[in-house]
Parts: C-alpha cells; sequence; structure tokens
C-alpha cells in the first residue's frame, strides 16, 4: 500500500494532521517513538501549561480542564481521548529511521517495518536532544538534562542551570520538597519569558535566601561530589549531590538534512519551507508544528501551528488535482 501521507510524530500536532487527513479521505500513518504525544508525556509530572485549555484544543475538540490553564495529565486524558475515539491509524513505539524519495513515492523505514507514501510530514518538535553543557563531568550519574519528579532529589543539594521556564519550575518544586537548591544562570536575572505567576515567586525566594542563584555564571567542571562554578566576579567550588542542566532541546537536524530538507547556515538553524504551504524544498515533505523554529524554540507552540495540518492536507489535495 502506498499512503496519501505518512506522519512523523505523534504529538498534537501530528494528531491534528492525522485527523484533517481523516476528514478529507486520505490515506495516512502517524508513526511515533513513543506513547501517544510522547514529548507531552516526558514533562515534569506536576507540570503546568502556560496557554489555557482552549488554545490548547485541535479540531475544534473542546478541552475542559479544571483550572484555566490545563495540567499535564489534562492534556494527556485530552489527547489521546482524541486518538482513540477517532480511531487514528497512528502505531505507537515505533521510530523512523530513514526517509527516502524513490521515483514518485517516498521509502520511510522504521524499527519495524518500511511504508511507502506520497507525501511525508514532520511533526517531530524538539524535546529529543537537550542542550549540553561541554564540560568535564556532565557524563556523570549525577547530571540529568530532563527533570520529572521533585521527590527524587528532597534531601539533597541540587544544582540547577538554566534560567527559563522548565528550569525554575524544577527549582521551585524542588525546593518545596526539601532540596538545597543552587540556581546557575548565564545571563544577569531570571528569563523574561518565565511564567508570569512563577517569575515573582522564585525571585522572591532568591532575595530571602532561600534558593541561592549565581548570575553570569557557567560551571566550568562536575565531579562527583562538587560544582565548579565560574561568574563575572569569581570562582568557587560548592558542594553538589545532583545537577540538572535544563538550558534548552534542540531538533534533530541530522535526521532532517539525511531527507534533504536544507537548514539556515547561521545559528538558527531554521529548515527551508514555505510559509504557505508548509512545504519544504523536497517536494512532498512538510513541516508541522514546533520544528518549523530551527533553534528558535519559542516561537512556534501547540496553539500557533495547529493551523499547519488544514494548511498542509489543502496543499495536498490541491496537487493531487
Amino acid at each position: 500500500m502506498i499512503y496519501d501521507i505518512v506522519i512523523i510524530g505523534g504529538g498534537p500536532i501530528g494528531i491534528a494532521c492525522g485527523l484533517e487527513a481523516q476528514k478529507k479521505g486520505l490515506s495516512y500513518l502517524i508513526l511515533e517513538k513513543g506513547p501517544i504525544v510522547n514529548s507531552l508525556y516526558n514533562y515534569p509530572v506536576n507540570m503546568q501549561f502556560f496557554s489555557s485549555s482552549e488554545r490548547l484544543e485541535i479540531d475544534e475538540i473542546p478541552f475542559i480542564s479544571k483550572e484555566a490553564k490545563p495540567s499535564r495529565i489534562e492534556a494527556l486524558e485530552y489527547y489521546r481521548r482524541i486518538a482513540t475515539s477517532n480511531n487514528l491509524n497512528i502505531h505507537l513505539f515505533e521510530k523512523v529511521e530513514n526517509v527516502a524519495k524513490n521515483d514518485d513515492f517516498f521509502s520511510v523505514k522504521t524499527s519495524k517495518d518500511t511504508y511507502q507514501a506520497k507525501n511525508v510530514i514532520v511533526a517531530t518538535g524538539f524535546y529529543d536532544i537537550p542542550n549540553k553543557l561541554g564540560i568535564p563531568g556532565e557524563e556523570l550519574a549525577k547530571v540529568a538534562h530532563y527533570y520529572k519528579d521533585p521527590h527524587f532529589y528532597a534531601g539533597q543539594r541540587v544544582a540547577v542551570v538554566g534560567a527559563s521556564n522548565s528550569a525554575i519550575d524544577a527549582a521551585l518544586e524542588c525546593w518545596r520538597k526539601g532540596a538545597e537548591i543552587t540556581l546557575v544562570i548565564r545571563g544577569k536575572s531570571v528569563g523574561d519569558r518565565v511564567k508570569y505567576w512563577v517569575r515573582p515567586d522564585v525571585i522572591n525566594r532568591i532575595e530571602e535566601g532561600s534558593i541561592k542563584a549565581y548570575y553570569n555564571a557557567n560551571i566550568t567542571q562536575i565531579t562527583a561530589t562538587t560544582l565548579n562554578i565560574k561568574t563575572d566576579q569569581e570562582e568557587i567550588t560548592i558542594d553538589n549531590d545532583f545537577v540538572l542542566a535544563l538550558i534548552g532541546y534542540r531538533p534533530n537536524f541530522t535526521f532532517l538534512e539525511k531527507m534533504g530538507i536544507r537548514l539556515s547556515d547561521n545559528e538558527k538553524r531554521i529548515p527551508s519551507y514555505h510559509e504557505e504551504t508548509m512545504e519544504t524544498n523536497v517536494k512532498g515533505i512538510f513541516l508541522a508544528g514546533v520544528i518549523c523554529g530551527g533553534m528558535e524554540t519559542h516561537k512556534w507552540f501547540i496553539e500557533n501551528s495547529r493551523i499547519h495540518a488544514k494548511m498542509i492536507v489543502k496543499t495536498i489535495l490541491e496537487n493531487q488535482n
């Protein structure tokens, strides 16, 4: 069988693309390397979205949450129910390994099988590959680039690297569970994009001395029991049990380049695509969701990229005629 569309990524935008293809009578297959909405599943257990629930809705299906801004568990329930109630054709725990153009169709090789498709939509997000500190000791087991549950860090000396939402949320949650928290922030202050109801909280904790913060600072070395920190004023060594290096994530650029998709030659690494059709420089391959922003991972979200599904399917239907 040759599918009209193979969709790589079973997150909210990948699901939206499947729904749109299904409504328009196109044959499709969604391939997801983990569970349904894998990236959301791997978010911190207590995470609350910045966006209100109606802005996370796809295909005009109501998203009802207890509070205006839903929790991770509510989002998992919402997107799972959409996938199951609509009987979406989705293969879970099946990672895409290669996409190759063969004459008039694409060959999509996965960890389990090979599929053929006339078109491919890449909706893989950016949560797969963490940015690295690039310092001695980063490979130690005490260092993590993903944060899940604050209970694990109770009673421990924890350094949290970063100044964005993920780092600040982790610092506050772990502190409230009894961890001794040190924030290591590269810039001169807590990030401006931190959620407006969280930013004053962490600043107050820093000012009262509950959380220690080093600004204009970088960790230069990690050992089994210590950290070396360099600021614009001093170099110090502190005792340490764990490091949460929450300094952001990046798309799998190698995967995009292997498909022939061009990337900008600057640090933003923005993939080449047409803004009205979402088609890349490779005819028949489309981008959807946050992957479109390259390293500008703050540019695209669920709420402003859910329209990509309709744009892409409309273009595919027009190309068929």
